[in-house]
């Protein structure tokens, strides 16, 4: 059996430790999230997308906050927090350009994700293709034309 990690002061911890936003740089969407830790696990499965970290919120069970990775890209999240339920989320695409656009999209509908608008070769050149995450969010998959 794994022995257990040493607990560090969170006062020393954050003096070792350099901010995990330096390693964010430019935009990086960030989602709120019925479920945080079970989208990262989604991500892994759906995006081979890696964890960065998570911080836990108070209570043990939701996050305060996590970063991934995506294909280079950051993405950063939270559970929701407060008495309503969280909003759907509205007007927003998170947008991945790939080397291979069926590889990632077999993947992800594999892992569950809804299928808003086909893969196909598009007019401006781009395979590409929308889905639906089991949370809500809306995600488009953009890679070269198999033409």
């Amino acid at each position: 059996m794994a022995k257990a990690a040493k607990k560090v002061p969170a006062k020393k911890a954050a003096a070792k430790k350099a901010p995990a936003s330096q390693s964010i740089v430019g935009l990086a969407p960030y989602l709120t999230i019925d479920g945080a830790a079970k989208a990262i696990a989604f991500y892994g499965k759906a995006f081979g997308a890696e964890e960065v970290m998570r911080m836990p919120g108070q209570d043990g069970k939701k996050l305060m906050h996590a970063h991934i990775r995506i294909n280079g890209g950051n993405v950063l999240m939270s559970d929701h927090f407060g008495d309503a339920k969280a909003p759907k989320p509205v007007g927003v695409t998170v947008h991945l350009q790939v080397d291979d656009a069926d590889k990632w999209w077999n993947r992800a509908v594999k892992a569950g994700a809804r299928v808003k608008m086909p893969i196909a070769d598009q007019f401006w050149g781009d395979r590409y293709g929308q889905l639906t995450d089991p949370f809500g969010h809306s995600w488009s998959i953009g890679g070269p034309g198999k033409k």
